[in-house]
């Protein structure tokens, strides 16, 4: 498991080291510029650097006042009551396993990091970004790395949703004001609404700084988008042993405030008025792309690219969230959110880069969907797709010892994906083999009873 941790004095709100003012970048060109600051810029800049790289050459341009760094922490470890995560200690590239980048690294490799920066105009065909306080950003070959925001309920018109004490998580600083309020409201009651990554991260970790935790979200089960309902019963009999409420089948439709503005209650469009002190909110994200409406083609709500993530525009390449790229295992178009597609997707796009530069050619990406999650002590990887029949093997009852089990899906015979909740790296990789060869399976009844010894064989 990844040590997010770091004895190291919390250093990201007062590290200005190698950040540059935007009046003081007024009319700089760059030969590559990264318009974002998250995983994928990190990563990219790793990649850049391993192939070469002329001190000046690269400007990462990111509104957040810290260097890139990985975001799976911030609904983790960066919240536990003990030992918590904190910068300097989980910049990328620490997440897979490489060096860490600090903000010094950057400045070793001649990168320019321009931090606190907001772009709020793309002119793709004049290579132009314009910042919010107007300074001029001119580059040759552009990477788009912004990533998503969180979707919020005042965007959907619900009651009070603009009241403190309610929270949305995509950035450090919405981390640090959950952290504030976890303090400051201990013991307290806090509603999550929305049962999907964010939903169920944040509401183990509230639950293990001992607040009271109600989870509230419109779906028959939690994770829909990719849990069956057999998996997602695990889930919510697990988190409800932990003494968490489960809440499902409606959502919130206003909320209550005192005289100082702090949400009070949450009401249900069922009728269920619940307690709050604390309101977080996880129903989704929405990418980044308006910057370059009109200018780009997109498709299926992001920027299309091919398989090397250049997108329609010459020079102008997109990755990470904001990317509709050919999933070359399922002959189609897909657009990925998951911090593992941010990372390969980055790495790969400057790999192109660098390629076309020297006449060169790489092979089109070829990615195999994984997602992961750790909540409490639990941990589960999925590979492939959820699609076709979805066969249950292993101990899945919420009272286990073990918490081991997991799914096969069978579509036209052959296994196209796999999960499991409790696996060794072994098994991990042996799951991720099976959704990536695809075997075929003629009973599904023999996937039950060898369960992970199948992928093991494969």
């Amino acid at each position: 498991m990844i040590n997010y941790s770091s004895n190291t004095e919390d250093i990201h709100l007062n590290n200005k080291t190698n950040t540059s003012l935007d009046l003081a970048m007024a009319d700089k060109t760059f030969k590559y510029v990264i318009v974002g600051g998250g995983v994928a810029a990190g990563y990219a800049a790793r990649e850049f650097a391993k192939q070469g790289l002329n001190a000046g050459e690269l400007a990462i341009i990111s509104k957040e006042a810290v260097a890139p760094y990985e975001r799976p922490a911030l609904s983790k470890a960066y919240l536990f009551p003990e030992s918590p995560a904190r910068l300097p200690g989980f910049h990328v590239c620490v997440g897979s396993g490489g060096e860490r980048l600090l903000p010094e690294w950057y400045k070793e490799k001649g990168i320019e990091l321009i931090l606190s920066t907001e772009i709020v105009e793309a002119n793709l065909s004049a290579k132009t970004l314009k910042s919010a306080s107007g300074a001029i950003f001119k580059y040759q070959i552009l990477i788009i790395a912004t990533g998503s925001t969180a979707i919020r309920l005042s965007d959907f018109g619900v009651q009070g949703a603009d009241a403190k004490n309610i929270f949305y998580l995509r950035e450090i600083v919405d981390a640090d004001q959950l952290v504030e309020a976890i303090k400051t409201k201990k013991n307290g009651k806090v509603v999550v609404v929305g049962g999907g990554y964010i939903g169920l991260e944040l509401g183990a970790a509230l639950r293990i700084n001992n607040f009271d935790v109600s989870m509230v979200y419109p779906e028959p089960w939690c994770m829909p988008r990719l849990f069956t309902p057999a998996i997602a019963a695990f889930y919510e009999g697990y988190y409800a042993k932990k003494g968490v409420t489960i809440i499902k089948g409606t959502v919130a439709v206003g909320f209550t405030v005192d005289a100082s503005g702090e949400v009070k209650e949450v009401k249900l469009k069922d009728g269920r008025v619940l307690e709050a002190d604390i309101v977080v909110v996880g129903v989704g994200g929405r990418p980044l792309t308006n910057l370059f409406k009109g200018q780009v083609e997109e498709e299926k709500g992001g920027i299309k690219t091919d398989g090397f993530f250049k997108t329609s525009v010459p020079d102008v390449y997109a990755v990470g969230d904001v990317a509709t790229f050919p999933l070359k295992l399922y002959s189609e178009l897909r657009r990925v959110e998951h911090v593992d597609h941010s990372r390969k997707s980055a790495e790969q796009a400057v790999k192109a880069i660098k390629a076309s530069e020297a006449g060169k050619a790489i092979e089109e990406y070829d990615y195999l969907p994984y997602f992961y999650s750790r909540s409490f002590d639990l941990s589960w990887q999925f590979y492939g797709d959820n699609v076709g029949n979805a066969v249950l093997f292993g101990d899945s009852s919420p009272e286990s010892a073990t918490h081991k089990f997991g799914s096969y899906w069978i579509k036209d015979g052959k296994v196209v994906g796999a999960f499991l909740e409790g696996g060794s790296p072994e098994e991990n990789k042996a799951i991720a083999k099976v959704a990536s060869v695809q075997p075929s399976v003629e009973n599904a009844d023999l996937l039950i009873q060898e369960g992970i010894s199948f992928a093991s064989k494969v």
